[in-house]
């Protein structure tokens, strides 16, 4: 009856405003966010138990200890993981949530370059997908609204 009931973007709205790759889109971006989620707690946990899994930078201009970078990964990745199932649920806050995350966990990947090079550039392109997919999602919600 409701099309809530269907995850973000499995069905295209009657106007046809989403297409296939978008609607899809948001439901493999809610996917990423979950799997960025658990990742980002994983590597949270990694970086808060132990020095030894990540190497040490040297002067950094934007240096915080492995400690506080895997709090911030752990905070980061459990809020990921929320919105992303909410994204999953097709609530509307979520999305808004989920891109919001996206973003900031890109920022904060650049800035773990040094520590993580080539798991940050993946994880910088995932986020980007993850924004597009959801901000080029309009729901009919939003489509019928004046």
């Amino acid at each position: 009856m409701s099309q809530q009931t269907h995850p973000a973007g499995a069905r295209s709205s009657t106007t046809g405003t989403n297409s296939g790759w978008v609607a899809g889109g948001v439901v493999f971006a809610g996917v990423l966010l979950v799997c960025n989620g658990v990742l980002a707690i994983l590597q949270g946990i990694a970086a808060i138990a132990t020095d030894g899994v990540y190497e040490n930078v040297g002067s950094y201009v934007y240096r915080i200890s492995l400690t506080g970078w895997g709090w911030i990964h752990l905070i980061l990745g459990v809020c990921a993981l929320v919105a992303g199932a909410g994204v999953l649920r097709g609530a509307a806050w979520a999305r808004y949530v989920a891109i919001l995350l996206a973003a900031i966990s890109l920022v904060f990947q650049f800035l773990f370059l040094p520590y993580s090079p080539v798991w940050s550039v993946i994880m910088i392109a995932i986020d980007v997908f993850v924004i597009w997919a959801l901000a080029s999602y309009h729901s009919s919600h939003s489509s019928h609204a004046t």
